[in-house]
């Protein structure tokens, strides 16, 4: 084929073909910019290959303890990278505090960005970390690790990061004053939008914003074990929303929420969390050597508290508590052989038996002092639970029982009184072997701290002969209306 090369010296094929429209000021324009970004490529390379970072290490190390008001040091390499841009990399990483240890990591990917390196600026773009452990305690004066008593606050700048994230990690929470320890493992965190305004250290918590979701393999408070724990995390200057907070416990898969807000002169916390048809043997097995008692439990709470300590947080607890379940087992006690024979023995408590009513984990605080399960070991035998409830209504740290009853195939057992979470003691509870018509048969009063409970012997309301399952089923015979004065008349019905 004939080609007419002076027809192809006059014209450009692109642009009479219309492949090429592209004015002249707009095609230098891009290879200018395709010349600057060749050329930050090339420096960036040239960094990586030939820049030793590890003779900065102190100098990186000192700005950054700077920064943080806290000691960093790098016991690893320090390096370069470029992939998907230029990267700093930290090996073994440890951040203390006046010689305690706050955080750790086996490595650390800083990502910075590209253009502001051209006016010797720094711009965090990303922050990634491998295995870091973060370890957040709180002494007996509440004072946190990571604060300085001497030098409480601090002026930072403002800050943003677009990513966080890391891999493997496991966060620990300790508070000495109340023996609470708190810990997840094997975490997965992808945080967003990282924002934190120009202030001091005292408003941290007001002054931060971010995105982020949380996935830990376990999660531990004190002896009890969760798995699968998700948290999905909004923050917004100083709000803390944790909506849904998910996790496996006690055989059963629980769902709820938690909003946090550190904007007022002092924190408010709501907690609000269901754990329906929990296992029961699975509870006690974090308390006890066997199983001694199977069966689903429902339970819930919804509580709002505010303060800066534990203790002022526990003595503002507003809200309810409640456990409802049915065809329970106890294994190890015949509970209707005992009540039956109480009136020969007169050694049965029924504080012992009462004490499933705390079972929970609002419980805990209340049966740690109180060896509720010291009659499971005697007498052998086992016990039909037909029904439990135990609803309670909470003020101000004190949780006051609305509705708190069991029955077991042929008795009834029900509770009355208050316990005073905020100063770890018992008011007024009075637990009551009740008839038919609710009329209390046998009483019997628990009184003082939490630790060292001070239980009344029970006692018998009138003097009457033959077994207490006589005396119960004839109540109704037994007392006019004038001597009866109802002691239970909620949901839990009376024994067939």
């Amino acid at each position: 084929m004939c080609v007419n090369s002076k027809w192809l010296s006059g014209h450009n094929l692109l642009s009479d073909t219309g492949l090429w429209p592209i004015a002249r000021p707009v095609r230098i324009g891009l290879i200018s910019i395709a010349g600057v970004a060749g050329f930050l490529l090339l420096s960036a390379i040239v960094l990586v290959v030939f820049f030793d970072l590890n003779a900065y290490r102190r100098q990186v190390q000192a700005a950054a303890s700077t920064a943080l008001g806290m000691e960093l040091s790098i016991d690893g390499r320090l390096g370069l990278g470029f992939s998907p841009g230029p990267y700093l990399t930290l090996s073994h990483v440890q951040i203390r505090n006046q010689g305690e240890g706050v955080a750790s990591a086996t490595a650390a990917n800083v990502g910075i960005d590209l253009m502001p390196l051209v006016l010797r600026e720094i711009r965090i773009n990303r922050i990634s970390l491998k295995e870091p452990v973060i370890t957040i305690d709180r002494d007996r004066d509440g004072n946190f690790n990571f604060t300085n008593p001497e030098r409480p606050e601090r002026a930072f700048a403002g800050l943003e990061i677009p990513e966080i994230s890391f891999t493997r990690g496991t966060l620990r929470y300790f508070d000495q004053r109340s023996e609470l320890l708190l810990e997840a493992t094997d975490c997965q965190l992808d945080a967003q939008h990282l924002k934190l305004a120009s202030g001091n250290s005292g408003h941290f918590l007001k002054q931060v914003s971010f995105a982020a979701k949380l996935d830990c393999g376990e999660f531990r408070k004190n002896e009890f074990a969760g798995t699968n724990l998700k948290i999905r995390t909004r923050v917004n200057d100083g709000a803390f929303t944790l909506d849904p907070v998910t996790m496996e416990l006690f055989g059963a898969q629980g769902a709820g929420k938690v909003h946090a807000n550190f904007s007022g002169d002092k924190p408010r916390y709501e907690l609000v969390y269901a754990l329906p048809a929990l296992r029961t043997e699975a509870f006690f097995d974090a308390l006890l050597d066997e199983p001694v008692l199977e069966g689903p439990m429902d339970f819930a709470v919804d509580l709002k508290m505010v303060g800066d300590t534990y203790q002022q947080s526990i003595g503002s607890a507003t809200g309810s508590f409640s456990l409802r379940a049915s065809h329970l087992t106890l294994t190890g006690s015949d509970l209707d052989d005992q009540f039956n024979q109480f009136e020969s023995s007169q050694n049965f408590s029924l504080v012992d038996a009462g004490a499933f009513f705390f079972v929970g984990p609002l419980g805990l605080v209340v049966t740690k002092g109180y060896d509720f399960a010291g009659i499971l070991g005697g007498s052998g035998g086992t016990t039909e639970i037909r029904a439990l409830v135990s609803d309670w209504n909470v003020e101000q740290g004190v949780a006051r029982a609305l509705d708190v009853a069991m029955a077991t195939n042929q008795h009834r057992i029900a509770l009355q009184g208050e316990l005073d979470f905020a100063n770890e003691q018992f008011r007024d509870v009075t637990l009551a072997l009740v008839d038919a018509r609710g009329c209390a048969q046998v009483k019997q009063k628990i009184s003082g701290a939490f630790q060292q409970p001070d239980i009344e012997n029970p006692g018998i309301i009138k003097s009457l002969t033959g077994p207490i399952r006589t005396l119960v089923k004839k109540g109704v015979d037994l007392f006019t209306s004038d001597d009866c004065e109802v002691f239970y008349s909620g949901q839990v019905p009376p024994s067939p």
